[in-house]
């Protein structure tokens, strides 16, 4: 019994040591959260999500990140702006990047998930509840 505590204990030291790497995500689209999600995490990744706009760049610099996953949601002028911030910054150049570009039919299930969602809110607001309990 002693030796089986002895395996759990040095399991639960090896995991506490093992370093938790950042990863951001800018404008991660449905489709692809899930997958990196769970895959990240059974590797003990932290993800942070940023939005395509001015604070991706100082969010990515703040957090400094093991990588940034770049995804296909985000305009062509800001990517381009983003990478080329992140590239010309000292603190930042070294990062790794992945680029995620969906396909049309990607895209257009995201489009349709969104619009389902909005034509839900609109339901429950012009349907209020008449009876409480």
């Amino acid at each position: 019994m002693t030796d089986t505590k002895r395996f759990d204990d040095a399991a639960e030291s090896s995991e506490v040591t093992t370093p938790v790497q950042k990863v951001v995500v800018v404008d991660g689209g449905i489709e692809m959260l899930g997958g990196l999600e769970a895959m990240l995490h059974a590797q003990r990744y932290q993800m942070v999500f940023a939005q395509s706009n001015d604070l991706a760049y100082s969010q990515i610099k703040k957090a400094q990140p093991n990588l940034v996953v770049l995804c296909g949601g985000i305009e062509q002028v800001e990517a381009s702006q983003l990478l080329t911030m992140l590239k010309l910054d000292p603190d930042t150049r070294g990062i790794p990047l992945l680029t995620y570009m969906p396909d049309q039919k990607e895209r257009e299930l995201e489009a349709e998930l969104l619009r389902l969602e909005a034509e839900e809110d609109v339901l429950m607001l012009s349907h209020p509840a008449r009876r409480m309990n």
